[in-house]
Protein backbone atom coordinates (compact mmCIF):
# COMPACT_ATOMS: atom_id res chain seq x y z
CA UNK A 1 0.00 0.00 0.00
CA UNK A 2 0.98 3.65 -0.46
CA UNK A 3 0.18 6.30 2.15
CA UNK A 4 0.18 9.82 0.71
CA UNK A 5 -0.65 11.80 3.87
CA UNK A 6 1.48 11.66 7.00
CA UNK A 7 3.16 13.90 9.52
CA UNK A 8 6.12 11.62 10.07
CA UNK A 9 8.92 14.18 9.80
CA UNK A 10 10.21 14.93 13.32
CA UNK A 11 9.87 18.36 14.90
CA UNK A 12 8.52 20.14 11.84
CA UNK A 13 4.82 20.55 12.71
CA UNK A 14 2.28 18.94 15.06
CA UNK A 15 3.31 15.43 14.00
CA UNK A 16 6.26 13.32 15.18
CA UNK A 17 8.11 15.01 18.02
CA UNK A 18 11.40 13.11 17.74
CA UNK A 19 13.43 10.92 15.43
CA UNK A 20 12.63 7.95 17.65
CA UNK A 21 8.90 8.53 17.15
CA UNK A 22 9.40 8.87 13.40
CA UNK A 23 11.24 5.55 13.32
CA UNK A 24 8.47 3.90 15.34
CA UNK A 25 5.88 5.30 12.94
CA UNK A 26 7.83 3.96 9.98
CA UNK A 27 8.04 0.50 11.53
CA UNK A 28 4.28 0.52 12.16
CA UNK A 29 3.57 1.53 8.58
CA UNK A 30 5.77 -1.23 7.15
CA UNK A 31 4.25 -3.83 9.49
CA UNK A 32 0.82 -2.77 8.22
CA UNK A 33 1.82 -3.27 4.59
CA UNK A 34 2.83 0.26 3.52
CA UNK A 35 5.94 0.47 1.33
CA UNK A 36 5.84 4.16 0.34
CA UNK A 37 4.81 7.15 2.43
CA UNK A 38 4.55 10.83 1.58
CA UNK A 39 5.96 13.25 4.15
CA UNK A 40 3.30 15.95 4.20
CA UNK A 41 3.80 18.43 7.06
CA UNK A 42 1.50 21.40 7.37
CA UNK A 43 2.22 24.60 5.49
CA UNK A 44 0.29 27.33 7.26
CA UNK A 45 1.69 30.87 7.22
CA UNK A 46 2.09 32.22 10.72
CA UNK A 47 2.04 28.79 12.33
CA UNK A 48 3.97 26.18 10.32
CA UNK A 49 6.50 27.96 8.14
CA UNK A 50 7.55 24.96 6.08
CA UNK A 51 8.57 25.14 2.45
CA UNK A 52 9.60 22.73 -0.28
CA UNK A 53 13.33 23.04 0.38
CA UNK A 54 13.05 22.44 4.12
CA UNK A 55 10.65 19.53 3.69
CA UNK A 56 12.92 17.88 1.14
CA UNK A 57 15.92 18.25 3.42
CA UNK A 58 14.03 16.78 6.40
CA UNK A 59 12.74 13.92 4.26
CA UNK A 60 16.25 13.07 3.07
CA UNK A 61 17.54 13.04 6.64
CA UNK A 62 14.75 10.73 7.80
CA UNK A 63 15.21 8.45 4.79
CA UNK A 64 18.89 8.12 5.65
CA UNK A 65 17.94 7.09 9.19
CA UNK A 66 15.42 4.55 7.89
CA UNK A 67 18.11 3.08 5.67
CA UNK A 68 20.55 2.84 8.59
CA UNK A 69 17.96 0.97 10.65
CA UNK A 70 16.93 -1.12 7.62
CA UNK A 71 13.31 -0.02 7.72
CA UNK A 72 11.93 -0.78 4.26
CA UNK A 73 9.92 2.39 3.75
CA UNK A 74 10.42 4.79 0.85
CA UNK A 75 9.66 8.42 1.60
CA UNK A 76 8.57 11.08 -0.88
CA UNK A 77 7.98 14.80 -0.56
CA UNK A 78 4.68 16.59 -0.16
CA UNK A 79 2.81 18.94 2.15
CA UNK A 80 -0.57 19.33 3.82
CA UNK A 81 -1.28 22.76 2.39
CA UNK A 82 -3.79 25.12 3.94
CA UNK A 83 -5.95 27.18 1.64
CA UNK A 84 -4.53 30.67 2.05
CA UNK A 85 -3.97 33.68 -0.22
CA UNK A 86 -0.92 33.24 -2.44
CA UNK A 87 -1.12 29.46 -2.60
CA UNK A 88 -1.13 29.28 -6.39
CA UNK A 89 1.85 31.63 -6.59
CA UNK A 90 3.70 29.48 -4.06
CA UNK A 91 3.04 26.35 -6.10
CA UNK A 92 4.20 27.99 -9.32
CA UNK A 93 7.36 29.28 -7.65
CA UNK A 94 8.19 25.85 -6.21
CA UNK A 95 8.01 27.05 -2.61
CA UNK A 96 4.97 24.86 -1.93
CA UNK A 97 5.56 21.21 -2.83
CA UNK A 98 3.14 18.97 -4.61
CA UNK A 99 3.07 15.21 -3.99
CA UNK A 100 6.37 13.84 -5.32
CA UNK A 101 6.65 16.73 -7.75
CA UNK A 102 3.42 15.78 -9.49
CA UNK A 103 0.39 17.91 -10.43
CA UNK A 104 -1.41 16.62 -7.30
CA UNK A 105 -1.37 18.71 -4.12
CA UNK A 106 -2.90 17.98 -0.71
CA UNK A 107 -5.27 20.81 0.17
CA UNK A 108 -6.56 21.19 3.73
CA UNK A 109 -9.67 23.34 4.22
CA UNK A 110 -10.53 25.01 7.49
CA UNK A 111 -11.93 22.45 9.94
CA UNK A 112 -14.65 24.55 11.52
CA UNK A 113 -15.75 27.14 8.96
CA UNK A 114 -16.41 26.69 5.27
CA UNK A 115 -13.72 28.79 3.58
CA UNK A 116 -15.10 31.77 1.67
CA UNK A 117 -14.91 31.28 -2.09
CA UNK A 118 -13.75 27.70 -1.52
CA UNK A 119 -15.05 26.35 -4.80
CA UNK A 120 -13.64 29.28 -6.75
CA UNK A 121 -10.20 28.75 -5.20
CA UNK A 122 -10.25 25.05 -6.05
CA UNK A 123 -11.34 25.80 -9.60
CA UNK A 124 -8.45 28.27 -9.93
CA UNK A 125 -5.99 25.52 -8.99
CA UNK A 126 -7.56 23.08 -11.46
CA UNK A 127 -7.50 25.69 -14.22
CA UNK A 128 -3.78 26.22 -13.52
CA UNK A 129 -3.09 22.52 -14.13
CA UNK A 130 -3.07 21.20 -10.58
CA UNK A 131 -5.29 18.51 -9.09
CA UNK A 132 -6.20 19.49 -5.52
CA UNK A 133 -6.60 16.49 -3.22
CA UNK A 134 -8.93 17.70 -0.49
CA UNK A 135 -7.97 16.10 2.80
CA UNK A 136 -10.33 14.52 5.32
CA UNK A 137 -13.65 16.10 4.25
CA UNK A 138 -15.42 13.61 6.52
CA UNK A 139 -13.87 15.31 9.57
CA UNK A 140 -14.85 18.87 8.70
CA UNK A 141 -17.47 20.15 11.12
CA UNK A 142 -19.31 22.01 8.35
CA UNK A 143 -19.89 19.03 6.06
CA UNK A 144 -23.42 18.47 7.41
CA UNK A 145 -24.60 21.83 6.11
CA UNK A 146 -22.53 21.82 2.93
CA UNK A 147 -22.26 18.20 1.82
CA UNK A 148 -23.27 19.15 -1.73
CA UNK A 149 -20.02 21.13 -2.11
CA UNK A 150 -17.90 17.99 -2.34
CA UNK A 151 -19.60 16.26 -5.28
CA UNK A 152 -19.41 19.61 -7.10
CA UNK A 153 -15.69 19.86 -6.38
CA UNK A 154 -15.13 16.32 -7.65
CA UNK A 155 -17.03 17.13 -10.84
CA UNK A 156 -14.82 20.15 -11.46
CA UNK A 157 -11.63 18.11 -11.08
CA UNK A 158 -10.71 17.91 -7.40
CA UNK A 159 -10.01 14.64 -5.58
CA UNK A 160 -11.10 13.62 -2.09
CA UNK A 161 -8.97 11.80 0.48
CA UNK A 162 -10.63 10.15 3.49
CA UNK A 163 -8.67 9.38 6.65
CA UNK A 164 -8.23 5.71 7.46
CA UNK A 165 -9.00 6.31 11.14
CA UNK A 166 -12.35 7.81 10.27
CA UNK A 167 -13.49 4.51 8.76
CA UNK A 168 -12.31 2.53 11.78
CA UNK A 169 -14.10 4.76 14.27
CA UNK A 170 -11.04 6.53 15.65
CA UNK A 171 -12.61 9.95 15.13
CA UNK A 172 -16.08 8.97 16.33
CA UNK A 173 -19.40 8.01 14.79
CA UNK A 174 -19.88 11.26 12.89
CA UNK A 175 -16.60 11.04 10.94
CA UNK A 176 -17.20 7.34 10.31
CA UNK A 177 -20.65 8.06 8.92
CA UNK A 178 -19.43 10.76 6.55
CA UNK A 179 -16.41 8.75 5.46
CA UNK A 180 -18.57 5.76 4.61
CA UNK A 181 -21.20 7.93 2.98
CA UNK A 182 -18.69 9.65 0.69
CA UNK A 183 -17.27 6.25 -0.22
CA UNK A 184 -20.73 4.87 -0.94
CA UNK A 185 -21.54 7.87 -3.11
CA UNK A 186 -18.46 7.21 -5.23
CA UNK A 187 -16.71 10.47 -4.33
CA UNK A 188 -13.49 9.24 -2.68
CA UNK A 189 -10.25 8.79 -4.60
CA UNK A 190 -7.80 7.93 -1.81
CA UNK A 191 -7.45 6.60 1.70
CA UNK A 192 -4.50 7.83 3.76
CA UNK A 193 -3.47 7.65 7.39
CA UNK A 194 -2.84 11.34 8.20
CA UNK A 195 -0.61 9.81 10.89
CA UNK A 196 0.70 12.21 13.52
CA UNK A 197 2.36 9.92 16.07
CA UNK A 198 3.08 6.36 17.13
CA UNK A 199 0.20 6.56 19.62
CA UNK A 200 -3.46 7.32 18.99
CA UNK A 201 -2.91 8.66 15.49
CA UNK A 202 -0.47 6.02 14.30
CA UNK A 203 0.06 4.96 10.68
CA UNK A 204 -2.06 2.21 9.22
CA UNK A 205 -4.27 1.58 6.22
CA UNK A 206 -5.15 -2.10 6.31
CA UNK A 207 -8.18 -1.86 8.63
CA UNK A 208 -9.67 1.00 6.62
CA UNK A 209 -8.97 -0.92 3.43
CA UNK A 210 -11.01 -3.79 4.87
CA UNK A 211 -13.92 -1.42 5.56
CA UNK A 212 -13.73 -0.10 2.00
CA UNK A 213 -13.60 -3.64 0.64
CA UNK A 214 -16.76 -4.53 2.56
CA UNK A 215 -18.54 -1.47 1.16
CA UNK A 216 -17.19 -1.33 -2.39
CA UNK A 217 -15.38 -4.58 -3.15
CA UNK A 218 -11.74 -5.64 -3.28
CA UNK A 219 -10.89 -3.95 -6.58
CA UNK A 220 -11.98 -0.47 -5.51
CA UNK A 221 -10.39 -0.92 -2.07
CA UNK A 222 -7.08 -1.65 -3.82
CA UNK A 223 -7.46 1.44 -6.01
CA UNK A 224 -7.92 3.60 -2.91
CA UNK A 225 -4.63 2.54 -1.30
CA UNK A 226 -2.44 1.46 -4.22
CA UNK A 227 -3.51 2.12 -7.80
CA UNK A 228 -4.49 5.79 -7.53
CA UNK A 229 -1.64 6.66 -5.13
CA UNK A 230 0.80 5.06 -7.58
CA UNK A 231 -0.75 7.04 -10.41
CA UNK A 232 -0.08 10.22 -8.42
CA UNK A 233 3.55 9.24 -7.90
CA UNK A 234 3.79 8.61 -11.66
CA UNK A 235 2.10 11.98 -12.30
CA UNK A 236 -0.53 10.50 -14.55
CA UNK A 237 -3.27 12.82 -15.74
CA UNK A 238 -6.58 12.29 -13.93
CA UNK A 239 -8.05 10.96 -17.18
CA UNK A 240 -5.47 8.14 -17.09
CA UNK A 241 -6.23 7.14 -13.51
CA UNK A 242 -8.70 4.41 -12.49
CA UNK A 243 -12.11 6.04 -12.42
CA UNK A 244 -14.33 6.33 -9.39
CA UNK A 245 -17.05 3.67 -9.05
CA UNK A 246 -19.83 4.27 -11.56
CA UNK A 247 -22.40 2.00 -9.96
CA UNK A 248 -24.62 3.09 -7.11
CA UNK A 249 -24.07 1.55 -3.67
CA UNK A 250 -26.21 -1.49 -2.80
CA UNK A 251 -29.90 -0.84 -2.25
CA UNK A 252 -30.59 0.24 1.31
CA UNK A 253 -26.94 1.00 2.03
CA UNK A 254 -27.44 4.66 2.83
CA UNK A 255 -30.53 3.94 4.91
CA UNK A 256 -28.53 1.51 7.02
CA UNK A 257 -25.92 4.18 7.63
CA UNK A 258 -28.54 6.75 8.59
CA UNK A 259 -29.93 4.40 11.24
CA UNK A 260 -26.60 4.13 13.02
Amino acid sequence: MIDLHSHILPGIDDGATSLEMSLDMARMAVADGVHTMACTPHIYPGLYLNDAQGISRARQQLQAALDVYRIALTLVDGADVHLVPGLLEGLRAGAVPTLHGSRYVLLEPSHHVRPPHFEEAVFELVAAGYTPVITHPERLTWIEDHHEVFPRLVRQGAWLQVTAGALTGLFGKRAKYWGERLLGEGQVHLLASDAHSSGRRAPGLSQARAVAEHLLGADEARRLVLDRPQAILDDLAPSQVPALPETAPPKGWLQRLLRR
